[in-house]
């Protein structure tokens, strides 16, 4: 009978120590802040919450992206080469002009761009040239992520004389309206579909006059899309609909999230729909027919 006790007494000892040790455990899981690569602020000035900014134990989000299935080219039996344009002032790309929080990065979609730049992450080529032919160097890069230096005259308090004073504007993430993609169309015969696959992106950075006249837009450079996948995939996209549910950014482009209009197909003379005089208009539904003939050659190659 003791010896039944003995035992009866040693189970719920154990128990006893399971329950609050896992308790324990717990408050000491609540206690330290969601640390992941997502963490990483990247824009100055802004930094990630010190404890649980939540009512939930929220695990640290790592992902990785999933590898292209490669494409033989003898499976290739139809490809052409389009480009894009996202206008991110639509509302279907508003995620890209998103301030951040701690799991976004704490910036805009351009702001983790610059600052895997600047921190020699993710590589970038010159914008004459989306063949990727001229990479940047650091000093370019710097340059051209620091904003522009200005001269003002200003006056000496001291000895009143006017003086010029060199100062730095910062770089604006609002100017960039546009990123331009760059994509090959394959039908795949192996998988029995039509594969878009995104070979290259470039910011585009509205340009203004002194006295505030929009002047025009220009891109400010290449990035080799497979070269930041893996950047991309660290990054969250900020969900509007639900907090709780949201992607990377990799997974964003890959399941084709965002809304976006053609400019150029691959033609003999390399010229896009505003190279032939197109108003922007006609080049608008000039885009949106090529994107009717790309999806109808899909179905073609399965009705014919």
């Amino acid at each position: 009978m003791n010896i039944k006790k003995a035992s009866k007494l040693s189970i719920a000892a154990l128990s006893m120590v399971l329950l609050f040790g896992n308790n324990a455990q717990a408050q000491n899981v609540m206690d330290q802040p969601v640390t992941s690569a997502a963490n990483e602020a990247v824009k100055k000035g802004w930094s990630p919450s010190l404890v649980i900014d939540g009512v939930y134990d929220r695990i640290p989000h790592i992902n990785r992206p999933l590898e292209w299935q490669p494409i033989r080219e003898a499976d290739v039996m139809w490809k052409k080469r389009v480009w894009r344009e996202i206008d991110t002032r639509q509302k279907q790309n508003v995620a890209f002009r998103y301030p951040g929080d701690e799991f976004t990065g704490g910036g805009m979609f351009i702001e983790i761009l610059l600052d895997a730049l600047k921190k020699g992450k993710i590589k970038a080529y010159a914008v004459s040239d989306d063949r990727f032919t001229t990479a940047l160097d650091k000093q370019q890069i710097v340059e051209m992520t620091q904003g522009t230096v200005d001269s003002t005259p200003v006056e000496d308090p001291i000895t009143g004389e006017t003086i010029i004073k060199i100062t730095r504007k910062d770089f604006n993430p609002d100017l960039i309206t546009k990123f331009r993609l760059k994509e090959d169309v394959i039908f795949d015969r192996n998988l029995g579909r039509m594969v878009t696959r995104i070979i290259g992106l470039a910011p585009v950075r509205d340009i203004y006059e002194e006295d505030g006249t929009y002047r025009a837009s220009a891109s400010m450079f290449w990035l080799y899309y497979p070269e930041i996948r893996d950047l991309l995939a660290q990054y969250e996209v900020y969900n509007p609909q639900n907090d709780v549910a949201r992607m990377n950014w990799e997974e964003f482009f890959e399941n084709r999230f965002f809304s976006s209009y053609i400019t150029k197909v691959s033609n003999p003379f390399d010229n896009s729909f505003r190279d032939m005089n197109l108003t922007d208009l006609d080049a608008l539904y000039e885009g949106q027919r090529v994107s009717e003939t790309l999806f109808n050659k899909e179905h073609d190659m399965w009705v014919y």
